[in-house]
């Protein structure tokens, strides 16, 4: 099986940085796009950044130019840098992999999700 745990939400004030991790683990062959999602009370769940095996990035309109995406292959993680926020990412931030399990002779391409953490941007 594999798993995805978030740290690093909490309370920041507007303005204000905050850094989520992201470390992917158990039976994992390989390691495809990872990323983050987030979802707004009210609002369905958007795609924040996403990040290639080979370092391609992709960035959400809204958070291009605040926020970076990056990633450590040899420790299977990802990690989303956040700058200048504002009340408007405020949500829960979901982790995202595309990751090849082999358990056995089976071998399997899935996408998996973390639990989540909220970041809230408030005064």
């Amino acid at each position: 099986q594999v798993q995805l745990v978030e740290s690093g939400g909490g309370l920041v004030q507007p303005g204000g940085s905050l850094t989520l991790s992201c470390v992917a683990s158990g039976t994992i062959f390989a390691v495809f796009a990872m990323g983050w999602y987030r979802q707004a009370p009210g609002k369905e769940r958007e795609l924040v950044a996403l990040i290639g095996a080979g370092g391609t990035r992709q960035y959400a309109d809204s958070v291009n130019g605040r926020f970076t995406v990056s990633r450590d292959n040899a420790k299977n993680t990802v990690s989303l840098q956040m700058n200048s926020l504002n009340s408007e990412d405020t949500a829960v931030y979901y982790c995202h992999a595309e990751i090849t399990t082999i358990i056995g002779t089976a071998v399997r391409r899935e996408y998996f999700w973390g639990q989540g953490t909220l970041v809230t941007v408030s005064s």
